[in-house]
C-alpha cells in the first residue's frame, strides 16, 4: 500500500509534540514528512513535499495557516485545521474544510479526523477545497476591518502620501518594504504581513513570501531558463518571483 504523506504546522512546541505523538498512534502508517513551527517554514514544506494531508494551526507567526492551506489544497492535498478558538473551528468546519481539531487536541477527536481523512483519500471526491479555504479566509476577517487607503512612505529625504490605489506591488527588502507605483518607488517600515491584513484580498495577492502584487497589474506568469516562475506587470520591465506555494492562484487564469 502506498504510504500517505503529511505535514504538521504548530507554533507552540508542547502542542506540536503532543499532536505528533498522537498521530503516530492514531495513524501508524502515516509518513510525517515535515513538522513546522511557523508559517513561512510550513509554506516551504508544502512546496517541497506536496503532502497528501496537512494539519495546520490557523494562527501562526509570519504566514497564517489559511495561506498554507491554500497552497496545500492547490497541490491536491487535504487539510485539517487546529485552533484554540471555538468560533474559528466552527466556521472552518461549516465552510467545508476537511475537519478541525480544537486545542487541546484529544486522542478521540483526532481519531475521528483521521477516519474522515481516510475516507476522503479513498474516494478522492473532495473538490473545490482551495475555493472553500478562500471563502473561509473572508469569513474570518473581523467585521468592519479597516482597509489601508493611504501609505506614508519615504522617497529620498521626503515623506510622500501614496494612495493604495496607486500601488502596483510591495516587496520586502531587509528591514523595509519597497512600495512601487507607476511613477515612483518608496520605502516603508511596516512588515509585509501587517500590510496584508489591511489590503483587500480581491485586489492584492501575495505571490511570494516577500512580494504582494496588485492583481489587475499582472500581465503574465512564466518560467525562466532556470525553471523559476516569475511574473511581469503591464508597462514594467522587472520580473517578480512567484513561489510554488502560490502558483495555485494562477491556475485557470
Amino acid at each position: 500500500m502506498r504510504r500517505v504523506t503529511a505535514m504538521l504546522a504548530e507554533d507552540e512546541a508542547p502542542q506540536r509534540e503532543a499532536l505528533r505523538a498522537m498521530l503516530a498512534l492514531a495513524w501508524p502508517e502515516l509518513e510525517l514528512v515535515a513538522v513546522c513551527e511557523d508559517g513561512p517554514s510550513a509554506l516551504e514544506a508544502a512546496d517541497a513535499h506536496r503532502p497528501a494531508v496537512a494539519f495546520l494551526d490557523i494562527r501562526m507567526p509570519g504566514v497564517s495557516g489559511l495561506d498554507v492551506a491554500k497552497a496545500v489544497a492547490g497541490q491536491g492535498g487535504l487539510v485539517v485545521f487546529t485552533t484554540a478558538y471555538d468560533d474559528y473551528a466552527i466556521r472552518a468546519f461549516e465552510t467545508g474544510a476537511v475537519d478541525y481539531l480544537l486545542k487541546p487536541v484529544t486522542p478521540d477527536r483526532l481519531g475521528t479526523a483521521v477516519r474522515r481523512l481516510r475516507e476522503r483519500l479513498a474516494d478522492r471526491a473532495d473538490t473545490g477545497l482551495a475555493a472553500r479555504i478562500e471563502a473561509l479566509e473572508q469569513r474570518l476577517r473581523p467585521e468592519g476591518e479597516r482597509r489601508i487607503r493611504w501609505i506614508s512612505a519615504s522617497v529620498g529625504d521626503t515623506v510622500r502620501m501614496l494612495g493604495v490605489d496607486e500601488v502596483l506591488y510591495f516587496q520586502a527588502q531587509d528591514k523595509y518594504v519597497k512600495v512601487v507605483t507607476a511613477a515612483e518607488e518608496a520605502i516603508i517600515r511596516t512588515p509585509l504581513k501587517d500590510l496584508l491584513a489591511g489590503l483587500d484580498p480581491e485586489e492584492f495577492w501575495q505571490v511570494h513570501r516577500g512580494v504582494v502584487v496588485r492583481v489587475s497589474a499582472i500581465d503574465r506568469v512564466r518560467r525562466d531558463e532556470l525553471g523559476k516562475t516569475r511574473l511581469s506587470l503591464r508597462g514594467r520591465s522587472e520580473r517578480l518571483p512567484v513561489s510554488a506555494a502560490f502558483l495555485h492562484r494562477f491556475r485557470g487564469m
